[in-house]
C-alpha cells in the first residue's frame, strides 16, 4: 500500500511510525509526507498552481536529508493508493478556510493520480494554556477547538465526498480523558510544545490510528513500541492503554 500526504508538520507526527508498525505485523505500507511547516490549503493551492518544489520529501518516518519536490512530480512518482489531504492546524476548525482550496487540491491529486482514495486527516486541538499563537481563533479554549475541529471536518469530509475521515483529533481527545494522560490534571501530556505530538507517546497514537484506518486491523498485538527512555512497566502500560483506545473507538 502507498500513501502520499500533502501536509505539513501535522502529517508529519501522524505517519512517523506507520511504516514500522506495519512491518512488524507483516504489512508493507510505504509513507511519504510532503512537508512544509504550518502549510495550509491556501499554500497547497498557490504551490500547485506554479509548480514549486518547496516540500521536502519525507519517506517512511525520515526527516532527514529530504528531496526538494513539488506537489505534481510527487503524484507522478508512485502509483498511489491513498491520498490525505488536511488543513493546518491554526484553520482546522474553520469551515470557511477550507474553501475553495480543498476542491481544486483534491481535484488535482485526482488528476494524476485516478484510482486513489483520498482521506481528510483530521487534526487535534492544542493544549490548554497553549501559547501557539493561532490558538485566539478558538479564545484559547482546548474543548472549544476540538468541537470545531470535529464539526468542520465532518461537515467538510460530506461536502466533498471523501473516501475516508481519520480521526486523530478523536483520538487524542479520547486519551486527554484518561488518568494517565490528562495532563491538565497532573497526567503526561502527548505533546512536546502543547501543540505538535509527542516523539513517543503522541506520534504512536497517531500512527496506531493509521495503521487501523489504512488495514481494519486491530492493533491490540502489535509489536512495535515507540522509543523510550526506560521501557519498564509502566511504559507498556501506557502502550496498552493507547493500543485499547484505538482499537475501541475505530470499529
Amino acid at each position: 500500500m502507498k500513501v502520499l500526504s500533502i501536509g505539513n508538520s501535522f502529517s508529519q507526527d501522524a505517519q512517523r511510525y506507520v511504516h514500522q508498525i506495519a512491518f512488524s505485523n507483516g504489512d508493507d505500507i510505504y509513507c511519504a509526507n510532503l512537508f512544509i511547516g504550518g502549510c495550509s490549503l491556501e499554500r497547497h493551492y498557490n504551490n500547485i498552481q506554479n509548480d514549486i518544489a518547496d516540500y521536502d520529501y519525507q519517506i517512511n518516518g525520515n526527516d532527514e536529508n529530504c528531496e526538494k519536490i513539488s506537489i505534481k512530480s510527487a503524484l507522478q512518482r508512485e502509483n498511489w493508493d491513498i491520498i490525505t489531504v488536511q488543513q493546518v492546524s491554526s484553520y482546522s476548525g474553520m469551515y470557511e478556510t477550507y474553501y475553495p482550496y480543498i476542491k481544486d487540491v483534491v481535484a488535482y491529486a485526482k488528476q494524476f493520480c485516478k484510482n486513489a482514495k483520498i482521506y481528510l486527516h483530521q487534526t487535534w486541538s492544542y493544549e490548554q494554556g497553549s501559547g501557539h499563537g493561532d490558538f485566539k481563533n478558538y479564545n484559547n479554549d482546548t474543548d472549544l477547538m476540538f468541537e470545531k475541529i470535529v464539526e468542520t471536518n465532518k461537515r467538510v469530509f460530506e461536502n466533498e465526498k471523501l473516501d475516508v475521515l481519520i480521526p486523530d483529533g478523536e483520538i487524542i481527545n479520547e486519551l486527554r480523558k484518561t488518568k494517565t494522560f490528562d495532563y491538565k490534571n497532573g497526567g503526561l501530556s502527548l505533546c512536546r510544545d502543547t501543540f505538535h505530538m509527542s516523539y513517543d507517546f503522541g506520534r504512536y497514537a497517531l500512527s496506531l490510528t493509521w495503521y487501523k484506518i489504512l488495514t481494519g486491523k486491530s492493533v491490540l498485538n502489535i509489536d512495535y513500541t515507540p522509543p523510550y527512555e526506560n521501557k519498564d512497566e509502566d511504559y507498556f502500560k501506557k502502550v496498552d492503554l493507547i493500543k485499547n483506545t484505538v482499537d475501541n473507538y475505530i470499529k
